[in-house]
């Protein structure tokens, strides 16, 4: 571990040799995988990284510079580098340091780290990924071959400070192990896939269900058939819903704000959604995968309603956005180790509704139930959407067959109007989430 003393000896330095203003984040990890195929192992990467990147401003000149040599020689010059880049920067009036008083960090133990990944020796990773595998081939004789399974895991530690006084640092994990099988019937082919992540190895599915969920995703795709172009009720699964909200969040976050850049730029207080969605970013929620105590420029971590039931609430900023904006930080700054800082997002997702997303399907007589998207057709610019995809096509409030090669479209903002209805299936298998959604109507249209 790092002494995170070695972040406030960093500021330090910089600032004794003419910085205004200077930060430095230290980050050290441990990365793990494990790739097998067709029950054998194909890769393994076992690597350890240690960095440190320092931010330092002359007036409103900003400079940086980063290093993986730790050392004080390395240290040294790391602080020379950035000095005699912001020395020739051209200046942004909008550059600095976040207020004193939006500093500070959550307290409490908000379990981002779990001993007990590391304690898994890495034949037992292997053999997650080969059991999970194998559930998957024997699961149905149609499953001839596959893409492969999965086991990753990670640890590292992540140290900030800054000239205003703060000092802080938290310690995170987490593992994952996925299969990606491929099913045959006749001359066609499928594939899809299934995946757990958590922050602790006891919280992972086991290799059977990951590997058996995967199979069943699969084979259901057999025998897929193409749609004639008609509009229909289109429902989202909980893995495609979640690429939409990762549509949403880039039309909330500060810089396309800022540059007018969204479809949401001036509409704060506006509605923009039916009374069915409320999207909330939080990174205060313990152990999830968005969780920290302060964001990457020393802003404690908090809960932003960003839509309630359909109204704009708050657009997420990080302090130079919230400057250009004439607001206040929401505490989303997000970087590597050097840099200036962008916007992200804590644990971003819509919040879920009461019905399963069995009751959602049977209350469609005819319509798509996406399971996977295809493309990147998004402007968020205009709003204009337009995904390929693949799916169940529903009868009478059941899934009647599979269909592939075709293109869903509308555009973001008749979309959010017109959700209808969110599942009680919200899962965070990843920073952002979101249930089973159910949109009135898109185009759906054959290739």
């Amino acid at each position: 571990m790092i002494d995170p003393q070695l972040a406030r000896d960093t500021v330090r330095l910089a600032m004794e040799r003419g910085a205004s203003g200077a930060e430095c984040t230290i980050a050290e990890g441990q990365e793990f995988s494990a790739q097998v195929r067709m029950r054998g192992l194909e890769t393994l990467k076992d690597a350890g990284s240690r960095r440190a990147g320092l931010r330092i401003l002359i007036g409103r000149r900003v400079g940086s510079s980063h290093t993986s040599d730790l050392s004080s020689a390395g240290i040294q010059e790391m602080v020379n580098s950035a000095l005699a880049l912001a020395a020739i920067a051209t200046e942004d009036p909008h550059a600095g340091l976040p207020d004193a008083s939006d500093l500070g960090a959550l307290t409490g133990d908000l379990q981002l780290y779990s001993d007990d990944i590391q304690n898994v020796e890495i034949p037992a990773r292997i053999q997650a990924a080969l059991e999970a595998e194998e559930a998957a081939l024997s699961w149905d004789p149609r499953i001839t071959n596959s893409e492969g399974a999965s086991f990753g895991a990670y640890s590292g530690e992540r140290i900030f400070a800054n000239s205003r006084g703060f000092l802080g640092s938290y310690r995170t994990s987490s593992c994952s192990l996925s299969a990606t099988p491929v099913a045959q019937q006749g001359e066609a082919m499928e594939r899809d896939f299934w995946y757990s992540s958590a922050r602790s190895h006891a919280k992972l599915d086991s290799p059977a269900a990951v590997g058996r969920r995967a199979a069943e995703r699969t084979v259901r795709r057999l025998g897929a058939r193409k749609l004639s172009t008609q509009k229909a009720p289109v429902i989202f699964d909980s893995v495609t819903a979640r690429s939409l909200l990762g549509n949403i969040f880039d039309a909330v976050e500060g810089d396309a704000i800022y540059r007018k850049a969204s479809f949401l730029a001036g509409r704060m207080g506006e509605r923009v959604a039916s009374e069915h969605v409320t999207i909330v970013d939080d990174g205060t929620a313990p152990g999830l995968f968005g969780t920290s105590p302060f964001d990457d420029e020393g802003v404690a971590s908090r809960r932003t309603m960003v839509i309630e039931r359909g109204l704009l609430q708050n657009y997420l900023l990080n302090s130079y956005a919230a400057r250009k904006l004439g607001m206040r930080t929401t505490g989303n700054a997000a970087r590597g180790v050097t840099g200036n800082a962008g916007v992200g997002h804590g644990n971003f997702f819509l919040e879920k509704g009461q019905r399963p997303p069995e009751d959602l399907i049977r209350g469609i007589r005819r319509g798509l139930y996406v399971t996977e998207l295809i493309g990147q057709g998004v402007n968020i610019v205009t709003g204009d959407y337009s995904r390929g995809a693949a799916g169940l096509w529903i009868e009478n409030g059941e899934f009647a067959y599979p269909v592939s090669e075709i293109t869903i479209a509308a555009n973001l903002r008749e979309m959010l109007m017109n959700v209808e209805a969110a599942g009680s299936d919200l899962e965070f298998r990843s920073s952002v989430a979101s249930p089973t959604l159910v949109i009135r109507e898109m185009t759906v249209s054959g290739r």
